[in-house]
């Protein structure tokens, strides 16, 4: 047999936004072929023309390899850090760039915003924007070559608005799924924690009431004291494997195996029980949900009601627990019932606990 503990733990598949995130980005480095376009064109030596050209394919490099280090970054402060090194390279290889091809080095402004977009803070990004868009407007006024060159300033407002909403959402996506997750780890301790306590609650109350009965058996009928130290040896072992169970999210209550347990819990605590014997009357729908609020019920007949006979009666929809004993009393609701009225309301019905007619205590579920 192999230990549950030396099996290998489930690896999360790779995000492939992670592997290959960067694609997105290397896509648009077709808009290059202007600048380069612009390069081999450009009334210069041709030296000149192929220094133009070379600092673009570096421009590109940088742009790529950049995107390759956001996506494989662990951190957002390692991705900042880099971020600004990269962009300064960048920013500064256009300046050379336009240094050869004038103002046609303005295509490439656009992906110093992309990137921008995509490793600094958003406010810090935006504002990177809104520069990326004045600067070059300044330049095209300056030079009074905005005629010529005015459509760079939309291309470079539309590059803008759309890497800022991928951000944004990409942004609020990670938000949400944090709290996702958060939420997910609180329902699934709330589970376990309820599930433990139904688990634990009835086993250790049945095996504290058959010790009670055989200790006092052990002096006038010890082979009935041995029988009942045999089943609370078995009990601990069911329990035990119900708890294993219960936090691998496999338990499930079973209502006839509920009802036996039920008769044996009451017979030993001395209470009669008037049990109904076929569980079939209650919906398949609903007999996981009957079995748990039974279980927890005659849990709290034999610990807490000091009851002398309990009737339990099954519907196609409902389950009623009465007993005669002590009544709620000023008792606020534990723990266990506030479980099983989350299992209840959870699956469209209503749990009410209230006082018999004309004592003990009165508990139905319908669904």
């Amino acid at each position: 047999m192999t230990n549950d503990d030396d099996r290998p733990t489930p690896q999360a598949p790779e995000d492939p936004w992670e592997k290959f995130g960067w694609v997105m980005g290397a896509i648009w480095l077709v808009f290059l072929g202007f600048p380069i376009a612009a390069s081999v064109t450009a009334p210069h030596d041709l030296v000149w023309r192929v220094l133009g050209v070379c600092l673009i394919l570096a421009f590109a490099g940088v742009y790529v390899y950049g995107f390759i280090r956001i996506s494989n970054a662990e951190t957002w402060s390692q991705v900042t850090a880099f971020g600004w090194r990269y962009l300064a390279v960048l920013t500064g290889l256009v300046l050379a760039t336009s240094a050869v091809i004038g103002l046609e080095a303005l295509a490439m402004v656009t992906f110093i915003v992309a990137f921008g977009m995509f490793c600094l803070p958003l406010r810090t990004a935006l504002t990177l924007a809104v520069a990326s868009l004045v600067v070059p407007a300044v330049l095209l006024v300056g030079f009074r070559e905005f005629g010529e060159y005015w459509f760079f300033l939309p291309i470079i407002g539309l590059v803008a608005t759309a890497t800022g909403l991928v951000r944004v959402l990409e942004q609020r996506q990670s938000e949400h799924q944090e709290v996702e997750s958060e939420l997910a780890l609180v329902a699934e301790r709330d589970r376990v924690a309820r599930d433990v306590h139904d688990v634990l609650g009835h086993s250790l109350t049945v095996v504290t009431v058959k010790a009670e009965l055989a200790r006092r058996l052990v002096d006038v009928d010890p082979e009935r004291a041995k029988a009942e130290l045999d089943q609370i040896q078995s009990l601990t072992r069911e329990a035990l494997a119900e708890i294993r169970a219960t936090i691998a999210g496999l338990r499930v209550a079973r209502l006839a195996d509920e009802l036996e347990s039920a008769r044996s819990a009451l017979g030993d605590a001395g209470i009669t029980a008037n049990l109904p014997s076929d569980p079939e009357v209650v919906d398949p729908r609903h007999r996981i949900v009957v079995a748990w609020v039974l279980r927890e019920a005659i849990t709290n007949v034999v610990r807490h009601s000091g009851a002398g006979q309990v009737t339990v009666t099954l519907g196609e929809d409902r389950l009623v627990v009465e007993d005669d004993g002590k009544g709620l009393g000023s008792r606020r609701e534990g723990n266990g019932i506030r479980g099983v009225r989350e299992r209840v309301e959870g699956a469209g019905g209503q749990l009410t606990v209230a006082g018999g007619d004309p004592r003990g205590t009165r508990l139905e579920v319908q669904l």
